[in-house]
């Protein structure tokens, strides 16, 4: 019954917008014209090199259009939310990949547990959540009403919404807050972060000592490492991979970095042919930059802090430079590492990676799920508010962080680009990293 009260609601919002004339396609504060790609977004500028995306290509809200039902809950207000979910029963459970997750259920439960409603937290890593989430759609056993995770390389986008493992929900006056519109490209960001290299700033303190992706490859006039590069593993964390995927991507930038660096062109080393199962394309700058840096001395370390803590520490009695989420740098203040993100990075930082929003699929609270992302999109975002994690909208400026999104030299993602690129990506890293002789 609670289901089919809140689909009621839903459905009553699309025949009022067809009463009035509306368009289903419209669902963006009344701006048709936002339905569709924008012209200069990463999703219709296609992939460079690699093919990538095509004129078949929908964003996240053009898609929606196709699932009326899912559109109707755009226009909902808070009050029209709230009055829906207090017909369903249960908690509303949210699938989360921040520890952060359980303190915005905390605040939520404080606004509304007098009008009956409860949110519990699972504070679960990426892909235990994106599993959870599949396992449980496949299995028609659907225990959770809200995920938040990251999308990197377009799994979530690409699989997920057509599966209809998850839904689309893009809250109309809340989106018209949203700056940047390339962020709706794939769904309902909550916050951009991204990946950054630390260094050592007892080591460098007057300045940052590397303003190129192709200097951490670099050898002294011995022949030997430069730098001692720590890391989680390239080929098994799906942020850093995707990243990597983007400089195959942007091959024509990699390579302008590196002319502009070095004042001659790129020389190609990898050997295309090599591979039998697949096939890369010969002279691609990314592909040549990840075969340089596989087949360097590398420390793998799956957590994040302790990396940051080997950048203070150093390795070898090298320089030594880390890769880990842009949050990692409360080390600095509160374990008093001397560490600094490199800001300046040619071609680019990194890839803003956004946090996205779902409701789930089959849920037993529709009306609560859309509630919670409402509350999270505005009061609740105070418990993210750490340095390294930007808000999306114009209304909302995390006061802990140096610079806004717009000043951290990071690409919006271009994960319909990326996706096409992945497995390959990976299958020759991991080719080439178990055929490293320093490792």
């Amino acid at each position: 019954m609670k289901k089919v009260i809140a689909l009621l609601l839903a459905l009553a919002m699309v025949f009022s917008l067809a009463a009035c004339g509306g368009d289903s396609g419209d669902n963006n504060g009344g701006n048709a014209d936002n339905a569709n790609a924008d012209a200069n977004s990463p999703a219709a500028d296609g992939a460079g090199d690699t093919g990538g995306s095509d004129s078949s290509f929908k964003d996240a809200r053009t898609l929606q259009a196709d699932y009326p039902e899912q559109v109707a809950w755009n226009d909902m207000s808070e009050e029209e939310l709230l009055e829906a979910a207090k017909a369903e029963s249960g908690d509303i459970t949210v699938y989360g990949i921040s520890s952060r997750i359980e303190k915005i259920c905390d605040l939520f439960n404080e606004k509304y547990g007098e009008a009956g409603l409860n949110a519990v937290a699972f504070d679960l890593d990426q892909t235990e959540a994106i599993d959870k989430v599949r396992t449980e759609a496949e299995s028609n056993n659907v225990n959770a009403d809200v995920l938040q995770c990251k999308d990197v390389a377009g799994d979530i986008f690409i699989e997920f919404v057509p599966e209809e493992y998850v839904e689309l929900y893009f809250p109309t006056d809340i989106c018209e807050h949203i700056v940047d519109e390339d962020l709706m490209t794939y769904g309902m960001p909550f916050y951009s972060s991204l990946s950054y290299w630390y260094y050592n700033t007892d080591m460098f303190p007057d300045a940052e000592p590397i303003t190129n992706w192709w200097q951490f490859v670099e050898k002294d006039e011995n022949g030997n490492q430069k730098y001692s590069i720590v890391a989680k593993e390239i080929g098994t964390e799906q942020a850093y991979l995707s990243l990597f995927a983007s400089f195959i991507v942007n091959a024509d930038k990699m390579e302008q970095a590196y002319e502009e660096l070095y004042g001659e062109p790129l020389e190609y080393t990898y050997d295309a042919s090599q591979f039998t199962e697949f096939k890369i394309p010969e002279n691609n700058a990314g592909y040549e930059y990840m075969w340089r840096f596989s087949q360097m001395k590398m420390t793998f370390i799956s957590d994040g802090d302790e990396i940051v803590s080997a950048v203070h520490n150093g390795i070898e009695g090298r320089p030594t430079f880390g890769l880990a989420s842009a949050g990692k740098i409360s080390g600095r203040d509160d374990d008093g590492l001397s560490i600094a993100w490199l800001t300046d990075l040619k071609p680019y930082n990194g890839i803003q990676n956004c946090n996205y929003l779902y409701p789930i699929a089959g849920c037993d609270n529709p009306a609560g799920a859309r509630l919670f992302i409402r509350f999270m999109m505005g009061d609740g975002f105070e418990a993210m508010c750490k340095e390294g994690n930007w808000s999306v909208v114009d209304n909302f400026e995390n006061p802990a962080n140096p610079f806004p999104i717009s000043e951290a030299n990071a690409i919006a993602p271009d994960l319909n680009a990326i996706y096409d690129v992945y497995l390959e990506t990976q299958d020759a890293w991991i080719f080439w990293l178990n055929n490293n002789p320093n490792m």
